[in-house]
């Protein structure tokens, strides 16, 4: 026994001969249908308003039973935890490229210093004392610097 009745069939060729002359237009949005899946999709939906003889859709997703709904909350709760702890560690490799920069003029230094002092006080007393650490390790290179102007 046939699944689809005839008029259904009609339905889905004239959508997809529209959808080969441009014509076919999606009903929400009314942008122009290219998708050859779509144009399917329209016909068979136009025959079940006419009621003509087309399956069922299948079942959406929040149609669920409670069990799998709720196992699927633990384990989006699962996946999301790993996304947090790399962010987490994205954020040390950050301070380390500002570190590796590359060298600036004096008058950039001047005012991206200042900068970072005020973000140093926003952060707390750890970011000061890694510039601190910084700094001790590499005078002579600032005097290098100084010197070149």
């Amino acid at each position: 026994m046939a699944r689809y009745s005839k008029k259904a069939g009609d339905k889905v060729e004239r959508a997809m001969h529209e959808m080969h002359e441009g014509k076919l237009k999606s009903g929400r949005s009314g942008k122009k249908v290219t998708n050859p899946k779509q144009a399917i999709a329209i016909g068979l939906s136009e025959a079940r308003e006419s009621g003509a003889k087309v399956p069922r859709k299948a079942a959406s997703k929040k149609a669920a039973s409670p069990k799998k709904a709720a196992t699927s909350k633990k384990a989006a709760a699962k996946k999301a935890a790993p996304k947090k702890a790399a962010a987490k560690k994205a954020a040390p490799k950050k301070a380390a490229a500002k570190k590796a920069a590359p060298r600036k003029s004096a008058a950039k230094k001047a005012t991206s210093s200042t900068a970072a002092k005020r973000r140093a006080g926003a952060k707390g007393g750890r970011a000061t004392a890694r510039k601190k650490a910084a700094a001790k390790k590499t005078p002579a290179k600032r005097q290098m610097q100084h010197a070149m102007g």
